[in-house]
């Protein structure tokens, strides 16, 4: 039974199979039969599309050739056009040069005449300078032989000549030059000093080396001068100075170069007279308690002096300020060196205001002039060189420190080193404002009168008003109007080169000529 059954199947399958394959089979005939077809098909259609290609670029190449035919053809004309031209252009040229060189030739011929006729006028005009420095040589021989002179002794005569005449115009003229720019120099600063001097005003005071110490009564000197004189020694021994009892009632002297020495005695003095209690243990904390009041008041004088003048006090080291201070018991010629400075700050800063320039600068470097003088006393060398050393060191620009140094120049470098000698001279020279001793004025004196009549010519020479002029008296034999001149010059840089004096001098020469005759 199930024999049966898978026979049938089986031969169903196998059936089946066949079928299949011969389906497939044919299916894959029809689809290769299709694809030769089309590629049969594509393969005309590439050949004829070929023959189309092949056609058409025969076709373009022909036109190709044809234009490029044509091109060459154009582009000979144009050259051949082209060549033309240049020929017509050289020819051109060649009739240009053919032209010129003709012109050329025109020009060498004339100018070979012109050479001709110049040499021939050449050798004409030798020929008459020939005669020329004959006839000059004559005339010059004929001349020596009149004057009874060769030609340098004319030359001589006639430069000495030429010279003496000229001598008197030339210093007439020198003279008026000078007179004018006198003149006007003298106007200008006159006017610049007044405006200055107008708006500032300072009390004349002067200072001495003694300071008085006022007593109550005439047992506190003996109180003073102590047992066996111990206390006025260490008095003196811790300050430094001279305490002077003499018979003047109820008053001692203090004695000393330096016045801050003599300040720091007397506040000591003073503290000790209050007390009522002197010996040495309490004189020497009264110095010490003095010495401290001192360098406060020292301090606060600087920087009154820099409120006065504007400075701002910050911009100013605080020792620079105290060094400052101390020129307030210095003093020069009797004259208080701060107050001096001060003064001296205050006018060459109105100075500068009229001439244009630093004001500030002025009027810091005219008050640090000096500085120097502050410590000269305690070290070596000159005070502008000690003030210039002491404002380099606190950071001061040169031209500010050079201030310190140009008020002792005669010729100071800066303007404002001008300003300030200037400004130096008028505080110093105003009247009051220095002494000087009798010695010492009559020595100035002297010397000015001994320079004056050093110069040949001069007669006689007085110095009138305190020295601040001199007349001279001259030989008007020796010396003419002109030559006087000179000598006032002469005599005044002299006395500007030699001599030391405040202010100015003026110099005045005087010539007359006395003719005496008797009638008998």
């Amino acid at each position: 039974m199930l024999t049966e059954i898978l026979i049938p199947a089986v031969v169903g399958l196998a059936v089946g199979v066949f079928v299949g394959y011969a389906l497939r089979k044919a299916r894959a005939k029809k689809t290769t039969d299709e694809a030769e077809a089309r590629a049969e098909k594509m393969l005309a259609e590439a050949k004829i599309k070929q023959q189309q290609i092949i056609q058409e670029t025969k076709s373009s190449e022909q036109d190709s050739l044809i234009r490029a035919k044509e091109k060459a053809l154009k582009i000979i004309d144009e050259a051949k056009h082209e060549e033309q031209s240049r020929r017509r252009d050289i020819q051109d040229q060649q009739r240009r040069i053919e032209k010129r060189e003709n012109m050329f030739d025109e020009k060498l011929m004339e100018f070979e005449d012109k050479k001709t006729r110049l040499e021939e006028r050449t050798k004409e005009a030798e020929a008459i300078k020939d005669q020329l420095n004959q006839l000059k040589d004559e005339q010059l021989l004929k001349l020596q032989e009149v004057a009874g002179m060769d030609t340098d002794q004319a030359k001589d005569h006639l430069l000495k000549q030429v010279e003496n005449d000229a001598h008197d115009s030339l210093m007439s003229r020198l003279r008026k030059i000078e007179k004018e720019s006198e003149e006007e120099l003298e106007k200008k600063s006159r006017q610049i000093l007044s405006l200055a001097l107008t708006r500032f005003a300072s009390s004349v005071s002067t200072d001495t080396t003694t300071t008085k110490v006022t007593l109550p009564n005439d047992e506190m000197k003996g109180r003073v001068i102590g047992k066996e004189g111990r206390n006025i020694k260490a008095i003196e021994m811790l300050t430094g100075t001279e305490v002077i009892v003499d018979d003047t009632p109820e008053q001692i002297t203090i004695s000393g170069f330096s016045p801050i020495r003599r300040q720091v005695a007397k506040r000591a003095l003073d503290e000790l007279i209050k007390d009522g209690r002197i010996h040495p243990a309490r004189i020497e904390e009264c110095i010490m308690n003095a010495k401290k009041s001192i360098a406060k008041d020292l301090r606060k004088a600087g920087e009154d002096a820099l409120y006065q003048l504007g400075i701002p006090v910050s911009s100013i080291d605080p020792k620079l300020i105290s060094i400052l201070g101390r020129m307030k018991y210095r003093t020069s010629y009797g004259q208080n060196a701060l107050q001096h400075s001060i003064e001296v700050g205050i006018i060459s800063g109105m100075i500068a205001d009229e001439l244009g320039a630093d004001s500030a600068g002025a009027r810091k470097g005219g008050l640090f002039h000096d500085i120097g003088k502050a410590v000269d006393h305690d070290m070596q060398g000159a005070h502008p060189e000690i003030g210039y050393n002491i404002l380099k060191k606190f950071g001061f620009p040169e031209e500010l420190c050079y201030q310190s140094i140009a008020h002792h120049e005669d010729r100071p470098r800066t303007i404002e080193g001008s300003i300030v000698k200037a400004a130096d001279a008028i505080s110093g020279a105003r009247p009051g404002a220095r002494k000087q001793s009798l010695e010492q004025f009559i020595q100035r004196m002297e010397e000015l009168e001994r320079t004056a009549s050093s110069f040949e010519g001069v007669e006689k020479a007085y110095a009138i008003q305190a020295g601040r002029e001199v007349r001279v008296f001259i030989n008007p034999e020796h010396i003419n109007d002109l030559e006087a001149y000179r000598l006032a010059k002469d005599i005044a840089n002299k006395v500007e080169a030699e001599l030391s004096y405040p202010g100015e001098v003026k110099v005045m020469i005087i010539r007359e000529t006395r003719v005496i005759e008797y009638a008998r």
